[in-house]
């Protein structure tokens, strides 16, 4: 069985591979100075909480938008489990050509999601949408050349925003609206949370469309926490909760190659 992790601001998320099958996902609150002990603990106790022994664990794979969860993660890998983790970043050997400026900017996530789409969907102009912390958009072309990509506010940190810097704005639930006027505050921030998103959504995927495919509609898929929010918007042609996980095991697999 393969561990991933994928570390990022706002949660761990992980999974187990048999295979090629997930058989378990998880999440916990991610924590930037939690110790080697509260993560090796934590997976440890997760696993068994489902049935699966730790010492089946035969590797494990993790890439991280956070640097300061590295060192605690890795050492928690050799502690508890015994083994030195898989590092996904912009220089692993996966096969997927990076063309930003400094390939070393790029998300470690952002590239598990493109080694993915690219294994899901070959040789085929892409477009991946990670709704998290942060909604972030990745171009990647038939060729698999990751082209680059937008980084937006996500949908929490709008909410948050709003809270934070005004007087009297609660925060609200975020949710899929029908209607775009509200009728009250909540609703209002709700709408405004919503159809914000929703709208730059299009307008970028638009964009990326005519500048980096001449117009020839990509295969657009989406992945990340709030992605389920849009399934019903007609923009993407698949949904893909488990994207990143599945980038992670890709990556691992292909360096043994």
């Amino acid at each position: 069985m393969i561990l991933c992790l994928d570390i990022g601001n706002t949660h761990i998320y992980g999974g187990v591979f048999k295979g090629e099958k997930l058989v378990l996902r998880f999440r916990k609150p991610s924590q930037v100075r939690a110790s080697s002990d509260e993560i090796g603990l934590f997976l440890k106790a997760v696993l068994r909480e489902n049935s699966i022994d730790p010492d089946a664990i035969e590797a494990i794979g993790l890439c991280s938008v956070v640097p300061d969860a590295i060192y605690s993660t890795r050492s928690a890998c050799k502690k508890y489990f015994d083994r030195s983790p898989f590092e996904l970043n912009a220089e692993t050997k996966s096969g997927l050509k990076v063309s930003y400026h400094n390939p070393k900017d790029v998300g470690a996530d952002r590239i598990a999601n493109a080694i993915a789409a690219c294994h899901m969907v070959p040789n085929r102009n892409l477009v991946i949408v990670d709704f998290g912390t942060a909604t972030t958009f990745c171009a990647v072309s038939a060729q698999r050349e990751y082209l680059g990509g937008v980084i937006a506010p996500g949908l929490r940190i709008g909410m948050e925003a709003l809270e934070d810097r005004t007087a009297k704005l609660p925060p609200v639930e975020i949710i899929k609206k029908e209607h775009v006027i509200g009728q009250d505050t909540i609703s209002s921030i709700q709408s405004g949370v919503y159809f914000s998103n929703l709208g730059m959504v299009k307008e970028v995927l638009e964009r990326i469309r005519h500048e980096a495919f001449n117009a020839d509609a990509p295969f657009v898929i989406a992945t990340g926490g709030f992605a389920y929010l849009f399934k019903e918007s007609g923009l993407f042609n698949s949904i893909e909760t488990d994207l990143v996980l599945n980038g992670i095991r890709l990556a691992m697999c292909h360096t043994k190659e």
